[in-house]
């Protein structure tokens, strides 16, 4: 018999995104007009500021060989500069900092430091793929913790079962939240580490989005809740900061055994960021506000384009506060699987369908603003063209 892979690829779905890549280079091959709002990656440059922090490092030889473990002491130096400039939390670069290589990397290898089988995982639905499928890599269950949009897409923590509770290690949070654009409030946030004290478990907040703020919202980090450093840890992406998908670099905050135990991990399975991207993310971090504001004013621009468009056609929809995301819910008469099917067949637009971030997904579809104005105008144009609305009046019962 030819040697098999582990048992546990068999669990694992299809990578949504890598669908969705593969539907757009087949209707690309068809010579059609494609118009992709599937996959979260910014279309705007990474600011030349970085781009040319990046070029002058480069040429220094001294960032050519391997990088400390845990990052550079100027970039862990940078980080926890930002985190008091930017929230007012203190963390120590030295206990309480790691340089990740962007935070999908920094959430995988924590569930890996902490599942052993038996061990039960807390993830959102919908949510980012990655916290169920690499706990189930990890030999762990995941628990769906429901997101609905009755309560504003928070989790109702009391609901969770006390058996599922007394092996739960992890419960993920991310706001402003992807795939639903949604923010937290400050009472939840209280809310979410008196439980995670009280059960003892560990909570990771995935701020990837925590720069990606409109009309004068400011994002908030669960550690600025008192006592929080005891059971948290935050993840942060430069990826969505600052354009710097490709670029692969982000880090991890705050609770000191959550750091090192995700460290040792990493220890064992990459050796680092090149020293000259990190030096090129000190330039961003420290001059962030600057770089970010001029970001968002385009991404604002294209929200209002896209609602305003939803809205003619029939659809409620308030422009979200934060994320470049839409989570959108489907005409009547389709499911969200069908409804991103006609969206690619008679509009040309590519779409994710809710379910592909769980199974609370259903009936909603995830619009990404990552195409110029003028093409989410046209994308607007080609959905009128065609007919589609929406009749609140019958709207479907997944919205609850």
């Amino acid at each position: 018999m030819p040697m098999q892979p582990s048992k546990k690829l068999s669990q694992i779905p299809p990578y949504l995104f890598a669908e969705l890549d593969k539907k757009v280079e087949a209707a690309k091959a068809q010579g059609r007009d494609i118009i992709s709002l599937g996959v979260g990656d910014p279309d705007l440059p990474t600011p030349q500021l970085i781009v040319d922090q990046l070029k002058q490092s480069a040429q220094d030889a001294s960032t050519h060989n391997y990088p400390p473990y845990q990052g550079t002491k100027p970039f862990r130096q940078a980080v926890a500069r930002w985190m008091n400039t930017r929230f007012g939390v203190t963390v120590d670069a030295d206990t309480e900092t790691l340089a990740l290589i962007g935070a999908k990397e920094g959430i995988a290898h924590l569930i890996m430091a902490y599942v052993d089988a038996g061990d039960v995982i807390l993830a959102p639905s919908p949510g980012y793929p990655v916290y169920n499928n690499f706990t189930l890599l990890s030999g762990g269950t995941p628990y769906t913790v429901p997101l609905k949009a009755s309560n504003h897409f928070l989790p109702e923590l009391d609901t969770i079962p006390a058996d599922i509770l007394a092996k739960a290690k992890i419960l993920f949070l991310n706001y402003p939240n992807n795939p639903t654009g949604a923010i937290t409030t400050e009472a939840f946030m209280h809310e979410a580490v008196a439980f995670c004290k009280t059960h003892q478990i560990l909570l990771c907040h995935d701020n990837a989005y925590s720069e990606m703020t409109f009309d004068g919202y400011k994002a908030p980090s669960f550690l600025s809740v008192p006592g929080a450093k005891d059971v948290c840890i935050e993840m942060f992406s430069l990826s969505k900061m600052y354009n710097m998908t490709g670029w692969r670099i982000g880090f991890a905050v705050g609770q000191p055994q959550a750091i090192k135990a995700l460290g040792t991990i990493k220890n064992n399975c990459d050796s680092g960021v090149f020293k000259a991207v990190q030096e090129a993310a000190i330039a961003g971090l420290d001059n962030s506000e600057a770089l970010t504001a001029g970001l968002n004013e385009k991404y604002a621009k294209r929200r209002d384009i896209f609602v305003a468009g939803l809205n003619d056609m029939g659809w409620d929809y308030p422009n979200p506060e934060a994320t470049f995301y839409l989570w959108v819910p489907v005409p009547e008469g389709y499911s969200d699987v069908a409804f991103a099917e006609h969206l690619l067949n008679a509009c040309d637009i590519v779409v994710p369908p809710g379910t592909g971030y769980g199974p609370q997904g259903a009936g909603f579809f995830r619009v990404a603003l990552t195409q110029p104005a003028d093409r989410i105008q046209e994308a607007i144009d080609r959905m009128k063209a065609n007919g589609i609305r929406f009749d609140m009046k019958t709207a479907s019962a997944a919205q609850a």
